[in-house]
């Protein structure tokens, strides 16, 4: 009986462990928490896209914070195991995801990937949203 729970737990840590890179199944499902969905799709960027803003942005995003280490130089994202990054010069994503959204990833991180929280972190909440000026500046480059 003993040997029978034994496997039993092996094996679904195995299967656990083959779906880690699974978490989002679909690159375009919404990273943050369904429930809050409705409330953060309606909030929008409360800074003007001016050249000035989508420039620090830009520095935000190569420099301190470090969005570009995963993003990539063209913001298609780095090929790695498990969860690829977001290709943000995807046109259907950009589309689809909002800037609200955006934001709750970059102040919570993105459970079941590799995306740490960076509002708080490295960056201040007026840089994240210089940053997501600088993010829709990069579907642009397909």
């Amino acid at each position: 009986m003993q040997k029978t729970i034994f496997w039993m737990c092996l094996v679904g840590l195995f299967l656990q462990w083959d779906n880690v890179g699974a978490f989002h199944d679909d690159v375009y499902q919404p990273r943050v928490p369904i429930e809050l969905i409705e409330e953060l799709q309606d909030i929008d960027n409360p800074y003007p896209a001016t050249p000035e803003r989508i420039e620090l942005g830009k520095q935000i995003f190569y420099g301190k914070g470090l969005c570009v280490t995963c993003h990539s130089k063209n913001g298609k994202g780095v090929k790695q195991p498990g969860h690829p990054p977001r290709d943000f010069t995807d046109k259907k994503w950009q589309e689809i995801r909002t800037d609200g959204e955006m934001m709750w990833v970059l102040r919570n991180g993105s459970p079941g990937t590799e995306m740490p929280v960076r509002i708080g972190k490295v960056i201040n909440e007026e840089e994240g949203w210089s940053v997501i000026h600088f993010i829709r500046t990069l579907m642009d480059n397909e």
